[in-house]
């Protein structure tokens, strides 16, 4: 990532932030309106939004990606990968572990957009070449329930309930120990870790991150917990619980204990997106989905309940 101060030179006052900006960067607006979404254009070290106007004598930072090579998107199918619903604008799919969702530098395993494409489904074109019709993601290691759009439309709406806060993202967990109140809001800042690139932490200063959560079923070493994204950062629920000192059960990256994820014949967090919900792009009429566990989180849990 790269961070660029930009000063709001005389002439520019008054005009929208994607538009200015756009000027200033020579990206289109659309681009730059995505970075503001996303919290990467500060405005005098605030948050900037795309339609927010630019003051005189303003300082903008604004957070570029480095420069991407193209990344090809392999068309294959992907074995374990579910369709749940589809329309005209939109494919609910049951994603399953070891699945990224796109392409990124460095994957070279299987993804949620080569399978679609692989199952001859058409999807937006909208995004980025390898991410597009993706209006959000689960990580590799993370099973469940998620949409991808295939109308523009739909991209466009979902793209924005999911900005609004809209969209009901419900998960499960199983997360060591007993959390304590059995019902609560972890509300603390994320971003990356301070020492280690591939990892999340909970971070002063950080982006705005606030998971609810409630335990529905107690085990003699770890709990069961329903939760419910009010933001959605990456790595999210594994970092709000690991900051609790009660991680996902195996989830090694974020401080799991080896032995119990052993026990339990687990090689990944036990987390899983568990049901989604959300107005429909095309009339806004409610719809939601759900997904049932897999077969090693099924296990795992066969088992802390056989030891209760």
């Amino acid at each position: 990532m790269t961070s660029r101060l930009l000063p709001v030179p005389n002439g520019l006052e008054g005009m929208r932030v994607d538009a200015g900006l756009a000027k200033l960067l020579g990206l289109s607006r659309t681009v730059v309106a995505e970075l503001a979404e996303s919290g990467d254009v500060l405005l005098d070290g605030r948050p900037a939004g795309k339609s927010d106007r630019l003051p005189a004598g303003g300082l903008l930072e604004v957070t570029l990606p480095e420069p991407e090579s193209s990344i090809e998107v392999i068309v294959e199918p992907v074995p374990g990968m579910a369709i749940v619903y589809q329309d005209d604008d939109i494919v609910v799919v049951s994603k399953p572990v070891g699945v990224a969702v796109h392409p990124s530098p460095g994957w070279t395993g299987p993804t949620v957009i080569g399978g679609l494409a692989a199952a001859g489904l058409r999807i937006a074109t909208s995004g980025a070449a390898e991410r597009q019709g993706v209006v959000h993601r689960l990580d590799a290691g993370t099973t469940g329930v998620m949409v991808v759009a295939k109308s523009e439309h739909a991209y466009t709406e979902l793209k924005r309930a999911f900005k609004e806060r809209t969209v009901d993202k419900g998960y499960h967990a199983i997360v060591q120990g007993h959390p304590d109140p059995m019902r609560g809001t972890i509300d603390a800042p994320i971003d990356r870790h301070p020492r280690h690139d591939y990892k999340f932490a909970v971070v002063a200063g950080g982006r705005p991150s606030v998971t609810h959560y409630e335990v529905v079923e107690a085990f003699r070493a770890a709990s069961l917990a329903e939760i419910k994204l009010e933001t959605g950062r990456t790595h999210q629920i594994r970092v709000h619980f690991s900051a609790l000192k009660h991680p996902c059960v195996g989830d090694m990256t974020y401080g799991a204990d080896p032995v119990l994820s052993r026990k339990l014949g687990l090689s990944r967090q036990w987390l899983h997106a568990k049901t989604l919900g959300f107005h429909h792009p095309a009339d806004g009429r409610y719809v939601s989905f759900e997904t049932e566990y897999p077969d090693d989180l099924a296990k795992a849990l066969r088992i802390l309940r056989s030891e209760n």
